[in-house]
């Protein structure tokens, strides 16, 4: 196997050192929040966003007014977007469905889909205003039939966001709150004086929200762990340089640390790719952010073979992959362990961001091992139940239930058993007859 490094990241143990670090400060934070409620909130609102209005919760007033500054244009934008996802989660939704079935005679097995009853939703906006998200979020758990949605989006230069409300409130949200980071997501998490808690959290967001969301999981629920944007191409020489270049710092310029990996068998491409890429961060508006990304992050690996190629992408489990190879079928028959797939020259990640419709809300730090994506199941609890409609089925099953429980010693349930053994069955049984 051959396995060459072009250029490579910032080293594990820095990224781990960092991971402390934003442990440490969640913790203390989270801490302040649960025992001061909204004055905590109040004060870290004041630090990290310069915003302290008169109540975080916008009235219906205050969102009329804020939607009032769209331009039609931008209104029917959202609304296509937000279709589009809600259209792929109606989609999915049918594919849930309730069962029952009768395993045995008299005996019925089966389970409800019930959606979980009240979600916050983070949606990110203290560097970029992310419309988006708020479709991924709100549309998807409204489509879910969550009965209490909220959703949290800190100020965007002081102020809401007029595109970033709008989105909120037409996905569904029952309540908006401008408020950014930890203190949304221990404020939505933990409740306050003023802000009811909720049953789950979901959205993507910096570092610290992934980390607040992470220490959090257990009291709450969680979606998943969605951190920093992380992109990977996977190409050969059906592509060119400047299309990896533009694919790669494309979502490079999400923030300061969102990994970039090209992965290809051409070392042409790669050296080809990497010096687009010097070209494009000269123009680029975005280029301090996707310039220290990439120096910190960007990693370029050239590989002998497309076997090769899917070992690493399997292994790396990136958010984001990109191919672009005369066979993208075969990684997507064989691709294991990824956020998401966008497959083919003509598709791309920010198709999969913003309109395309499925949701954008994916697993990073490798996290794609184990769970997808958000979607619309993620805000469904499948419950099960059982019933047993015979005489002969409650005897039968309980005979069987008696011993098993004798078996690992549990005399108390084994007579759970016993007395339907004894009340159902054909004839009076003895106390522990069903065990023997």
């Amino acid at each position: 196997m051959a396995i060459t490094y072009l250029k490579r990241g910032k080293p594990e143990a820095d990224r781990a050192r960092d991971d402390l670090a934003t442990r440490s400060a969640v913790e203390a934070i989270l801490q302040d929040i649960e025992a001061n409620g909204d004055a905590a909130v109040r004060a870290l609102s004041e630090k990290f966003d310069g915003y302290s209005p008169a109540a975080f919760r916008l009235t219906q007033a205050e969102i009329d007014a804020l939607i009032a500054q769209l331009t039609p244009r931008e209104i029917e934008d959202i609304r296509f977007a937000q279709e589009q996802v809600r259209n792929f989660a109606r989609a999915q939704l049918a594919s849930i469905r309730d069962i029952e079935v009768e395993t045995l005679p008299g005996v019925i097995l089966g389970h409800r889909n019930i959606p979980v009853q009240s979600v916050g939703c983070y949606v990110p906006g203290g560097k970029f205003p992310m419309v988006a998200s708020a479709h991924m979020s709100v549309a998807t758990a409204s489509v879910a039939g969550v009965p209490r949605i909220i959703a949290a989006t800190p100020p965007f230069k002081g102020k809401p966001n007029p595109a970033v409300i709008a989105a909120m409130h037409f996905g569904g949200a029952h309540e908006i709150y401008v408020l950014g980071g930890i203190q949304a997501i221990a404020a939505m998490a933990l409740g306050t004086e003023t802000i009811a808690p909720v049953d789950m959290l979901v959205g993507p967001g910096n570092a610290y929200v992934a980390e607040a969301k992470r220490q959090l999981f257990g009291r709450v629920g969680i979606d998943l762990f969605a951190g920093p944007t992380e992109t990977m191409v996977i190409a050969d020489d059906t592509v060119d340089g400047e299309l990896c270049a533009t694919d790669l710092l494309g979502q490079a310029e999400h923030g300061y640390n969102s990994p970039a990996v090209l992965l290809t068998n051409s070392r042409k491409l790669a050296e080809a790719t990497m010096a687009e890429i010097d070209r494009l961060l000269t123009i680029l508006p975005t280029a301090d952010t996707a310039s220290r990304s990439w120096q910190d992050f960007g990693e370029v690996i050239v590989c002998d073979t497309h076997e090769e190629m899917l070992q690493v992408a399997n292994d790396i489990a990136s958010e984001h992959v990109q191919v672009m190879t005369d066979r993208d079928d075969w990684y997507l028959a064989h691709m294991h362990s990824y956020g998401a797939l966008f497959l083919g020259p003509r598709t791309n990640v920010a198709n999969g961001d913003k309109v395309i419709g499925t949701n954008h809300t994916l697993p990073t730090k490798k996290a794609g091992r184990y769970t997808g994506g958000l979607w619309v199941g993620k805000f469904i609890k499948t419950h099960s139940y059982q019933r047993i409609l015979t005489d002969e089925a409650a005897a039968m099953i309980g005979a069987y239930g008696s011993r098993l429980c004798i078996l690992e010693g549990f005399v108390g349930h084994a007579e759970q058993c016993n007395i339907r053994v004894r009340r159902y069955g054909k004839r009076n049984v003895p106390y522990g007859a069903a065990a023997e």
